[in-house]
């Protein structure tokens, strides 16, 4: 780990791009309850500070969703990426709205059909999200999960073949926008003119990005999983000691 941190905070400039649930945030039954823990936020403000790096969130949530749990205001250095990376906000310049963003005519139908077949199962709940919708079953008891999912993909094999299907901790995703994580981190490692990335998740979703880093970039998976990453960390109160390390190595 020491070698591998000690390598890329030797990049001219950084980009550390970070999942939030999950890495920044213990995984929690409320959504909206999540929220970065002390060390995290101690972590990402001393990255913020050392010179050469930008800090990106890059989540699988709606952005405002993503600004209420990062509580993330206009005055924030970091960099948003919401909708894994269908929707981003960047200092100065705040939301960008792309050319494209029209719902489908049918998307409230369609969550309203998903919303009706997760009430027959315990404990599972559809979330609503700004390109689509998200089945929740973390609560639900044994046995519940598959077959609460498999109804689902039933009423999407009819209703919206098209559109894209997550897997993910407890949760099932659909979206008619498919941006996926690998997207939204070269689109920041564009942007920033980054010339190594780190890039830290702990979800299906996330291996898009780790899969797409390149030479001289570092992975890191938190918790268990198979993973492109290069390094491990357990949780996240670990992955707040590698980013303080790392942001120490670039002050110094």
């Amino acid at each position: 780990m020491t070698d591998a941190v000690a390598r890329v905070a030797r990049a001219a400039r950084l980009l550390v791009a970070l999942d939030f649930d999950g890495v920044l945030s213990p995984l929690v039954t409320d959504p909206m309850a999540a929220r970065a823990t002390p060390e995290a936020k101690r972590a990402v403000a001393a990255l913020m500070d050392a010179p050469g790096v930008t800090v990106a969130f890059v989540s699988g949530r709606a952005l405002g969703d993503l600004r209420v749990i990062a509580e993330h205001d206009d005055a924030s250095r970091v960099w948003l990426a919401g909708s894994h990376g269908a929707e981003h906000w960047r200092p100065g310049a705040g939301q960008l709205r792309a050319d494209d963003d029209t719902d489908p005519a049918d998307a409230d139908e369609i969550r309203e059909s998903a919303e009706a077949a997760a009430a027959a199962f315990e404990g599972a709940w559809i979330e609503a999200k700004r390109y689509g919708f998200a089945l929740h079953t973390r609560t639900s008891p044994d046995g519940i999960e598959p077959r609460a999912q498999a109804a689902i993909d039933e009423l999407m094999r009819t209703a919206a073949p098209a559109w894209r299907r997550r897997d993910g901790k407890h949760v099932l995703e659909f979206a008619w926008r498919h941006e996926g994580k690998d997207v939204a981190v070269a689109e920041l490692r564009r942007v920033t003119q980054a010339d190594a990335v780190v890039f830290a998740g702990d979800d299906v979703t996330d291996e898009d990005a780790l899969r797409s880093l390149e030479e001289g970039d570092l992975g890191i998976r938190v918790g268990p999983g198979e993973t492109a990453a290069s390094l491990r960390v357990a949780d996240p109160g670990e992955l707040a000691a590698v980013l303080t390390r790392l942001a120490s190595l670039r002050a110094s």
